[in-house]
């Protein structure tokens, strides 16, 4: 699962990761932080500046090769950004330029 939200434009874009020991033991989740660690570092070259994004690890990534891991990840993050992107279209149509997470308005 994959989260994001919207920072000023001249922020830098900040991902964080939950892996719960539902994914395995302290090795398994090890290993699923440092393969997500580096397609988070690999999604920056895109992302840089204005994003929180943040990774909630599911069990099945225990089980996922590299390959299918950053493919889920990627794919992710794609979905999100576009409705992330959709959402802030929207809200700066109606004139509010002030968002929270995925678009949602400020109280």
């Amino acid at each position: 699962m994959l989260y994001a939200a919207a920072l000023a434009a001249d922020e830098p874009s900040r991902i964080g990761f939950i892996v719960s020991k539902s994914v395995g033991n302290a090795v398994v989740r090890n290993l699923v932080k440092r393969r997500l660690r580096e397609a988070g570092a690999l999604s920056l070259q895109k992302y840089g500046s204005g994003f929180a994004i943040v990774v909630r690890a599911l069990p099945a990534a225990a089980g996922a090769s590299w390959d299918q891991l950053l493919a889920d990840y990627d794919a992710a993050l794609e979905t999100t950004m576009k409705r992330l992107g959709n959402r802030l279209s929207q809200a700066a149509s109606r004139g509010s330029n002030e968002t929270t997470q995925e678009g949602t308005p400020r109280a």
